[in-house]
């Protein structure tokens, strides 16, 4: 039986969920950092490369392994998640091995991203490399986030694996079924979590409904089996709906984007409430509470 709607099994118990913030802009994690929200960092090559050519373009002179030291320095004490470039075994286990010894020193905060499957084609020789990177990475105690998952099966092999986190990729999935169905959409657009419906018909990929149905079905794998050492990642996330929705279905953590960090404290009527308050000022209780 297909998994439809949200969780209820997390019902009454403490989902203490993490909010990563996705991103390899400074300003924006050192932003998000002073919210007082932050758990965590995800990024990868093409988020930093394109971090470090804007802060080029102000006339600083800094190379990438300067702007990654200055990312895990002002995350110390919240975990960086820094990717491979590799699709084999071997490439993947070297980077991987480099990239920690290389930066995990600075802050002791290094985590490493692998893809579930990094072969590029269908039954590939290469299709277990990714799970074997994680295998002999997370041996040498190097802590993985496996990427790249779009099924639940892939998720609970990463974890037999030794993956610290899975991460499924929950807006790419809807942008899949979308495509592959010619609906026309924003990236931004909110996808149904019960699944997409067209002329009675509820789309789906292979029985999953959705990014979000994705998300609830690893967390249900896992709670069936007590899995605890691998935590669930929500990825890709879209909009602010979309977050509310991973933490409902149980995602142990959320890594958003700084746009949509910044619409999840957004509301009309909290702003049209504090224009009210501010309007019904009592100017005894003002005196009160500001003079020295």
């Amino acid at each position: 039986m297909p998994y439809y709607g949200i969780n209820l099994k997390n019902k009454g118990k403490v989902v203490k969920i993490k909010v990563f913030i996705d991103s390899g802009k400074l300003e924006e994690i050192k932003k998000a950092h002073s919210y007082g929200i932050l758990d965590g960092v995800t990024t990868n090559p093409s988020l930093i490369r394109a971090a470090v050519e804007e802060v080029k373009k102000d006339g600083t002179e800094i190379d990438i392994k300067e702007y990654i030291i200055k990312i895990l320095n002002l995350a110390k004490g919240l975990p960086v998640s820094l990717e491979v470039i590799g699709n084999t075994y071997d490439s993947m286990v070297e980077e991987g091995i480099k990239l920690f010894n290389m930066f995990n020193p600075i802050a002791k905060n290094v985590y490493i991203k692998i893809p579930v499957n990094p072969s590029f084609e269908e039954n590939s020789k290469t299709d277990f490399d990714g799970l074997r990177a994680i295998k002999t990475l997370s041996d040498k105690n190097i802590p993985i986030n496996c990427t790249l998952v779009f099924t639940p099966e892939q998720a609970l092999l990463a974890s037999k694996a030794g993956a610290t986190f899975v991460s499924p990729f929950a807006g790419r999935i809807d942008d899949y079924i979308r495509t592959e169905n010619k609906i026309e959409f924003k990236k931004s657009d909110y996808f149904p979590y019960m699944g997409y419906e067209v002329e009675d018909k509820t789309l789906e990929d292979n029985g999953v409904l959705s990014g979000i149905d994705l998300v609830a079905m690893i967390r249900e794998v896992f709670d069936n089996y007590s899995i605890k050492r691998t935590k669930v990642l929500a990825a890709s996330l879209r909009n602010p709906r979309q977050v509310r929705e991973a933490a409902l279905v149980g995602a142990d953590i959320a890594t958003i984007p700084f746009i949509v960090i910044k619409e999840l404290v957004s509301h009309y009527k909290t702003r049209e409430g504090m224009k009210k308050f501010t309007d019904d000022i009592v100017p005894e209780y003002e005196k009160l509470i500001r003079e020295n």
